[in-house]
């Protein structure tokens, strides 16, 4: 498989200086185009506390040059594991455009006042979602998930849904980013930008 003809090859001087402002201009293609159903879907990978790699898919919710941002549940396992050791992983997968976008990175936990202005921007059926499961745990049975947010809308009423204090958000800042392009006979674009100091290096690697 290649990337669309509509796509142009990937190239050293295509590249802008920041792998940041790179991201951006992938991502808001895949955004706009109907072949990438999803464009924020994103796979995360951290280190669970046995030292093994736990990998699942979350929602990109926001990125600058500070970094990527996703939100959890705070008991989660994933949560767990980046309080543990706030290193994490991540890879964007757009098959319709042929295109991989790679991340490493240290993790820090948003502030609360995104937490908050996030929070507020969700459906409020979802807010009482985050409020019934206790993410990663054993469930006792199939109906006890839409049981307790049975209770918690009528115990809530009209009234507004707050932010749990175990809710919030991780930002991954990039140390290094690696960005894929589908080429014929399997050679493939590939180039990385790795951290140094203040600025970034770019390198072309072997597909």
């Amino acid at each position: 498989m290649t990337a669309p003809a509509d796509i142009p090859p990937l190239t050293r001087e295509s590249l802008p200086d920041e792998p940041v402002e790179q991201f951006a201009r992938w991502f808001e293609q895949a955004q706009r185009d109907p072949r990438v159903p999803h464009p924020t879907a994103v796979c995360v990978s951290t280190i669970d506390p046995r030292g093994f790699p736990d990998s699942r898919m979350v929602l990109l919710k926001t990125f600058d040059r500070e970094g990527f941002v996703f939100f959890t549940n705070m008991h989660s396992a994933k949560a767990r594991s980046l309080l543990a050791l706030p290193r994490a992983a991540m890879c964007f997968y757009w098959e319709g455009l042929g295109r991989q976008v790679r991340v490493q990175g240290t993790v820090t936990r948003v502030g609360e006042d995104e937490a908050d202005t996030y929070w507020r921007s969700r459906p409020r059926e979802s807010r009482i979602g985050a409020w019934a499961s206790d993410q990663s745990e054993t469930m006792p049975g199939p109906a006890a998930l839409a049981r307790r947010v049975r209770e918690l809308a009528d115990a809530l009423g009209d009234r507004d849904v707050p932010r749990p204090p175990h809710w919030s958000g991780f930002r991954v800042a990039p140390l290094r980013m690696e960005f894929w392009q589908e080429a014929p006979d399997r050679l493939h674009d590939r180039f990385v930008y790795r951290r140094v100091g203040q600025r970034w290096e770019i390198s072309q690697l072997y597909p």
